[in-house]
C-alpha cells in the first residue's frame, strides 16, 4: 500500500476517533455522574376512563375591556448580581466537590420518586408509597422539570418532559383545587422548564397554558376575584361563582408572577388583566387596614382588607410581599405599582416586624417577627418569633435594595439573612426548627449578651418556668434546667413547633445573598447547612423530614417523617446546588425566579 494512501487513512481514523471522543464529551445528556436505568413507564390514557371531567364554560361575568399590559422598553434596572467572584485553583476545586456533593443528594431523592411514585406527586421516604397531594398531577416531576435542566441532567429532563404530555389537568380526586398550589407547582414549573431550555421543547408552553385555563375558571366571578380554593366540579356543572368573604393574602396574592409570564409568552391579554385586578385591590386596600403592611386575612368578595389585627411576614402572607420587587422585575420595570407597594410596607416592617436579637456573640443579626395589633390600633404587641418561613425575607430585602436603589439596606438583608443562619449553626443537629422565639434588643438601646439577661427572658417568657420574677437563689439553675431539658440553646426563649420539613427559605436567602455580594461566607454557610440536612433527612429511598429537629444527634433518625414535598427537589437542593454553580448560571441579572424557585426570564 502506498505511504501516501495509509498516511490518508490513519488521518481518517484520527479524525473519526477524535470526533467520537467530542460527541461522547459534548452530546446532549452527556455528564460526570452515573444514575441508575430505571425507566418508568408511561400510562396511555384511556379513550373513556369514567372520571368526572372538567370542562372550559363561556364566561359568565367576562371581562368587558382587559387591562393592557404596559409597552416600551425594559427599564434600566440596576443589575442585581455582584461581579464574579475571584477563586482559587483549589478554592474551585472545593466548590466542584461541594456542588457534586448536591448533586448526588439530589439524584438519590429523584430516583427514589422515579421507582417509587413515577407520574404522582409525592414518594414517602420510609414506605416507598406514592401519595396525591397537589391534585395528583405528578407535582414533584413538574416541580423538578426546570431543576433537571439547570443540574445538566438533559436526558432526564427530556423523559421527563415526554412524560408531562400524559398529565390530565381536567380530572382530580380533589373535591377543591389549592389555586395558590397549582399555580406556583405547575404553571411556574412549566412556565420556568420552558424558559431555562430556551424554548426547545413547545410541550411546556401547551401544558402552561392548559394550567393557566384552568386556573383561569376560577376568576369568573362577579369582581373578577379568584377562588383560591376551587370546586372545579361546580363549576363545570355550570354554578354561578363568587369569591369567598374570608381568604390568605398569600394566595390571591401571589399569582402574579406567574399569569405576567405567560401572557409574555402567549401574548394573550386576559392572564396579565387577571392577575392586574387583584394588585389593584391591593393597593387600594394598603393603607386601610391597622397597619400598612402585612395583610393577614382579606375580603376579596368585597375588596376589604381592614379587619384582621394580626400581621406577619411569615405563613399565609409570606409571598405576597416577596412578589413585589418580582413583579417589578419580570414586567421590566415598566409597571411603578410594585415598587409602591412594597415601599409602603418595608418601611414599617422595618419599625414595627424586624428586631435585632441578643445572642452570645454580639452579632448583629436580625429576626422578622409577629405582630398583633390591640385596642383599636393603639397598642401595638410585638411577638419575637422567628419563623423558617420568614427566612426569604433576607433575601426579599436584598433584592429590592439593588433593584430600587436603596443602598443602606443590603446591610438589614445581610442581617436577616444571618439571623436564620445563626438558627441553623445553634440548634443541636445545625438546622433551624420551625418555630421558635428568641430576645428582641431594646431598639437603639444596648443589645450586649448577658447569662442572667437570658435567664430573665426564660424565666418571664416559658410556659415550664411559671413567670418566676424574683430571684431566690436557685433562679439560675432552675431556668438552667428548662433550657436544657427544652434543648433551648442560649438566645432561644421557646420553640413552639420544632419540625424541620425541608424547607428552602433559610438557603433560599443565602444564595440570593451570595449572587448579590459575592462573599464567601455565604457559601460557607450553605455547606454547613447541607451538610446538616443530608445527614438526618437522607433515607434508603430519598430525604424524609423530621418531627423533632433538636433532639440529640444520635436519635434524631428516629424522628423522621414518611414525608417529602416537591419543594424539596424544586427549591432547596436547587438552591443549594446554585450556591456551589458557576456564577452565571440562572444570574439574577437574567431571570426572577417565583416562590417555588421556578426561575422565569426577564424581559430584555
Amino acid at each position: 500500500m502506498p505511504a501516501i494512501r495509509r498516511s490518508r487513512i490513519a488521518a481518517i481514523v484520527i479524525v473519526f476517533l477524535l470526533s467520537a471522543l467530542w460527541y461522547i464529551r459534548h452530546k446532549p445528556g452527556a455528564w460526570s455522574y452515573q444514575y441508575t436505568s430505571y425507566t418508568p413507564a408511561l400510562p396511555k390514557a384511556p379513550a373513556n376512563d369514567g372520571k368526572v371531567h372538567w370542562i372550559k364554560l363561556p364566561d359568565r361575568y367576562p371581562v368587558s375591556s382587559y387591562i393592557s399590559y404596559p409597552t416600551g422598553s425594559p427599564a434600566n434596572i440596576p443589575l442585581v448580581q455582584a461581579s464574579q467572584p475571584r477563586e482559587s485553583a483549589a478554592e474551585k476545586q472545593e466548590r466542584i466537590k461541594r456542588k457534586q456533593a448536591v448533586l448526588d443528594s439530589f439524584l438519590h431523592s429523584w430516583e427514589g420518586y422515579k421507582e417509587h411514585a413515577w407520574l404522582r406527586d409525592e414518594v414517602a421516604p420510609i414506605s416507598g408509597q406514592s401519595r396525591d397531594t397537589f391534585g395528583g398531577w405528578a407535582a414533584s416531576l413538574v416541580d423538578t422539570l426546570d431543576t433537571l435542566w439547570i443540574m445538566g441532567m438533559k436526558d432526564e429532563f427530556e423523559l421527563a418532559v415526554h412524560a408531562v404530555e400524559a398529565i390530565d389537568f381536567s380530572t382530580t380526586m380533589e373535591k377543591d383545587i389549592n389555586i395558590f398550589e397549582t399555580t406556583i407547582r405547575y404553571l411556574g414549573g412549566f412556565l420556568a422548564a420552558y424558559d431555562v431550555s430556551g424554548g426547545q421543547y413547545p410541550v411546556l408552553l401547551a401544558k402552561a397554558v392548559e394550567v393557566g385555563e384552568l386556573v383561569m375558571s376560577c376568576f369568573d366571578t362577579p369582581n373578577r376575584m379568584p377562588i383560591t380554593r376551587w370546586d372545579w366540579q361546580r363549576y363545570s356543572n355550570g354554578n354561578a361563582q363568587e369569591a369567598p368573604e374570608g381568604s390568605l393574602v398569600s394566595e390571591p396574592g401571589s399569582l402574579s408572577l406567574e399569569f405576567t409570564r405567560l401572557s409574555q409568552l402567549t401574548k394573550d391579554p386576559k392572564y396579565y388583566d387577571a392577575v392586574q385586578r387583584i394588585s389593584d385591590v391591593f393597593e387600594e386596600g394598603q393603607n386601610t387596614t391597622k397597619m400598612p403592611v402585612s395583610i393577614h386575612l382579606s375580603k376579596p368578595a368585597s375588596g376589604a382588607f381592614s379587619e384582621d389585627n394580626f400581621f406577619t411576614l411569615g405563613g399565609m402572607s409570606d409571598s405576597l410581599y416577596e412578589y413585589f420587587p418580582k413583579q417589578y422585575l419580570i414586567m421590566g420595570g415598566l409597571l411603578e405599582q410594585p415598587r409602591k407597594l412594597y415601599e409602603g410596607f418595608i418601611e414599617v416592617a422595618k419599625e414595627h416586624m424586624f428586631f435585632r436579637i441578643y445572642n452570645p456573640k454580639d452579632q448583629n443579626l436580625t429576626v422578622s417577627g409577629d405582630i398583633q395589633v390591640i385596642g383599636g390600633g393603639n397598642i401595638l404587641n410585638r411577638i419575637p418569633n422567628g419563623q423558617h418561613l420568614t427566612c426569604f425575607a433576607g433575601g426579599m430585602v436584598g433584592l429590592a435594595s439593588k433593584i430600587f436603589n436603596r443602598p443602606s439596606e443590603l446591610t438589614l438583608a445581610d442581617e436577616l439573612t444571618s439571623g436564620c443562619v445563626w438558627a441553623y449553626d445553634n440548634n443541636p443537629n445545625g438546622i433551624a426548627p420551625e418555630i421558635f422565639s428568641v430576645m428582641p434588643c431594646p431598639k437603639n438601646l444596648d443589645c450586649k449578651w448577658s447569662q442572667e439577661r437570658w435567664h430573665r427572658s426564660l424565666a418571664v417568657f416559658h410556659p415550664l418556668a411559671g413567670g418566676i420574677l424574683e430571684d431566690d437563689g436557685s433562679l439560675s439553675e432552675r431556668v438552667s434546667k428548662i433550657a436544657k431539658e427544652n434543648r433551648l440553646a442560649p438566645g432561644f426563649t421557646q420553640i413552639t413547633d420544632r419540625r424541620y420539613i425541608l424547607r428552602p427559605e433559610a438557603i433560599e436567602s443565602v444564595w440570593i445573598m451570595w449572587r448579590i455580594t459575592g462573599e464567601k461566607k455565604w457559601q460557607d454557610a450553605a455547606w454547613r447547612m447541607f451538610q446538616a440536612i443530608e445527614k438526618v433527612s437522607r433515607t434508603d429511598i430519598a430525604a424524609a423530614a423530621i418531627v423533632d429537629i433538636t433532639v440529640d444527634p444520635k436519635d434524631v433518625k428516629g424522628q423522621r417523617m414518611d414525608s417529602m414535598e416537591s419543594f424539596w427537589l424544586a427549591e432547596t437542593l436547587k438552591y443549594f446546588y446554585l450556591c456551589f454553580e458557576d456564577f452565571g448560571v440562572v444570574s439574577l441579572n437574567d431571570y426572577v425566579l417565583n416562590t417555588e424557585a421556578h426561575p422565569l426570564r426577564r424581559p430584555r
